[in-house]
């Protein structure tokens, strides 16, 4: 059985994928962080670690920075967030050989380590003849003809491109791996051409060196990370660069180097950066499109009732100035006078009506405009939070004065559950404020919207004290409750509990912003009865 280590914060992820990989095959150890994982490695070796990005405390790329400082070798496979390429690339670079998004599917995670394991026993077979060609000299003659034999066969039939040279640094071996990533035949680099036309930059001065006895080590191999070589044709060839040097006894005779092509996975991280882009803008902008669309619609209804009362105000208007008040003003009104007045009267505040209407119909809109872009490049931008000594409580106050007037346009008991005992600590305000604004304004929201009017509701805003270096904010409410149904879709981009009224990015926003900081948000709630926003957030309490 192959072993795996898996490393995710989430014990759902873990159960899940632990029975599935079983299933495979592999024999499976579990870590629920980056640390725990990093403990259990230095324990116990194992050759594939499958491991989230975004964990609490060490993230992924440091756990894939220091499994790579323990061993090079282990074959490290990242699963990042949907949209999250910039992680996905950095790992690659720091030689991650593989990267998932999630959510993943059994499938992709199965091709994935397939090719993991391939990778494994390729580096174990270039390893094994690295081996032989080092103590190849030291042989006797019958077993350096039969070993040669055996390990032509192998540089040959090799994945990767092997170039062997002698002191010299003339090249004696050019198998077909090499031929297909520089584009030369074997004949044309033996006999005109050397390992400085071929190894990367900078490269062939330190195997100088060593042949030099400027820097000369029984074990010199020089291990590269991503480099670049030039083709016949001029194109620059992305590859994994490992250097060699041989010796016999301590005499250096020769280097060998191991040229992983890497250009059908640079192809592969294109397509998929290209896709993922793709789909992230067409999402958006068909969410967008239809948020716009259903605000027009308002928007146009409201010119409509405005334009409509306008209309008839000119009409009145011109109606009214038929009537020759000069010649009335001194004698009684006739009923009939007196009764189109009065109705004209009537009619002007009744327009006068139409026009409030209308024009509060565009300011909603133009509100919901105005809410839905600035949703968006919240939601879409990248944003460091901007972290200073602040008390949360301050924050928790702010935000109740300003939602202090609509609670109570509603009946709504707005209650401070403030502890006052809590010290500053290092968080950004201005983000937090947006997430705990957003937060009791849903509350009121869903308090407004109950349909049991015999309710006495509330809104409930908490600050209290998180593992004693943290804090936590609570936002609760009685209002209608969301059943289970409605919780799954809670940070779906554009789904909103509030229908047209709402953009759907709210929560999304605030999700976005306290994993920024490092946090989490929970939402318990039960249909009818109410709801629980809980937001955590780790902090150094000075």
């Amino acid at each position: 059985m192959s072993k795996l280590l898996l490393i995710d914060d989430e014990e759902g992820i873990r159960k899940v994928f632990s029975i599935s990989l079983k299933s495979d095959g592999y024999d499976v150890a579990t870590a629920a962080s980056g640390q725990q994982g990093i403990d259990l490695f230095q324990k116990e070796f194992f050759p594939i670690v499958l491991t989230d990005i975004k964990m609490p405390g060490m993230d992924g790329i440091e756990v894939l920075r220091r499994i790579k400082e323990i061993n090079p070798e282990v074959e490290v496979i990242v699963i990042t967030g949907h949209g999250d390429m910039e992680s996905a690339i950095q790992s690659l670079q720091l030689g991650a050989s593989d990267f998932l998004t999630k959510p993943m599917s059994n499938q992709l995670l199965s091709i994935a380590l397939k090719r993991a394991e391939e990778r494994l026993k390729t580096k174990k077979t270039l390893n094994n003849y690295a081996n032989d060609l080092w103590n190849m000299v030291k042989e006797k003659t019958e077993e350096i003809k039969r070993r040669y034999e055996f390990e032509d066969k192998l540089v040959q039939r090799s994945i990767d491109g092997i170039v062997a040279t002698d002191k010299e640094e003339n090249i004696i071996i050019f198998n077909p791996a090499a031929e297909e990533i520089f584009g030369y035949t074997e004949n044309e680099v033996k006999s005109a051409m050397n390992a400085g036309d071929l190894y990367p930059e900078g490269i062939t001065q330190k195997i100088s060196d060593v042949f030099s006895g400027k820097n000369r080590k029984v074990s010199d191999i020089f291990v590269g990370d991503e480099a670049s070589v030039t083709a016949k044709s001029g194109e620059a060839v992305p590859v994994r660069f490992s250097c060699a040097m041989l010796y016999e006894g301590d005499k250096p005779i020769g280097s060998v180097g191991f040229f992983q092509d890497l250009r059908g996975i640079k192809r592969l991280e294109k397509e998929l950066i290209k896709s993922e882009r793709l789909a992230a803008i067409g999402q958006t902008v068909a969410g967008l499109a239809h948020g716009v669309k259903n605000i027009l619609n308002g928007l146009k209804g409201g010119v409509y009732i405005v334009n409509t009362a306008l209309k008839k105000g000119a009409a009145d208007w011109a109606a009214e100035n038929k009537i020759d008040y000069s010649k009335t003003s001194a004698l009684p009104l006739q009923p009939r006078s007196l009764k189109r007045i009065i109705n004209i009267n009537n009619e002007r505040e009744h327009q006068q009506k139409k026009l409030k209407t209308g024009w509060e119909m565009v300011e909603r809109n133009i509100h919901k405009v105005s809410d839905l872009v600035l949703d968006l490049l919240s939601y879409s931008k990248e944003r460091e939070p901007e972290y200073e000594k602040y008390n949360p409580n301050i924050i928790g106050d702010e935000v109740c004065d300003l939602m202090e007037s609509k609670a109570k346009e509603y009946d709504i008991d707005l209650i401070r559950d403030i502890d006052r005992e809590m010290g500053k600590i290092y968080l950004d305000p201005k983000g937090i404020h947006s997430c705990l604004l957003n937060l009791v304004s849903n509350a009121i929201d869903a308090c407004i919207f109950d349909s049991d009017t015999q309710k006495l509701w509330y809104v409930k805003v908490r600050t209290r004290h998180e593992n004693e270096s943290g804090v936590a904010f609570e936002v609760i409410d009685n209002g209608c409750g969301m059943g289970e149904e409605t919780q799954s879709k809670l940070f779906a981009e554009f789904f909103s509990t509030k229908g047209t009224r709402g953009t759907g990015l709210g929560l999304l926003v605030t999700q976005k912003i306290v994993n920024e900081h490092g946090g989490t948000m929970d939402v318990v709630s039960q249909l009818g009865k109410g709801t629980t926003f809980t937001i955590r957030l780790p902090g150094k309490k000075v």
